[in-house]
């Protein structure tokens, strides 16, 4: 039962720190992009922030996680 529990939490937590860029970003203020349309999307945005040399420790978590979900029951 616990490592069930623990593989829950690490998958919640690493979902977490996957998306905690995402939460962390101030909304942008209105600008106009280059066909002259308003827009409150940042410019020059990517999805750099998703990579996976920013997000390795999030995905490892994730992956950990979701072994102790499927294998937590023979522990």
């Amino acid at each position: 039962m616990w490592p069930i529990l623990i593989g829950a939490a690490f998958v919640i937590g690493g979902v977490l720190l996957l998306f905690r860029p995402v939460l962390d970003r101030r909304a942008s203020n209105p600008h106009r992009t280059p066909q002259g349309d308003a827009t409150l999307e940042p410019p020059r945005q990517g999805l750099r922030f998703l990579g996976l040399a920013k997000s390795w420790l999030a995905l490892a978590a994730i992956v950990v996680g979701a072994l102790l979900l499927a294998f937590g029951h023979y522990l």
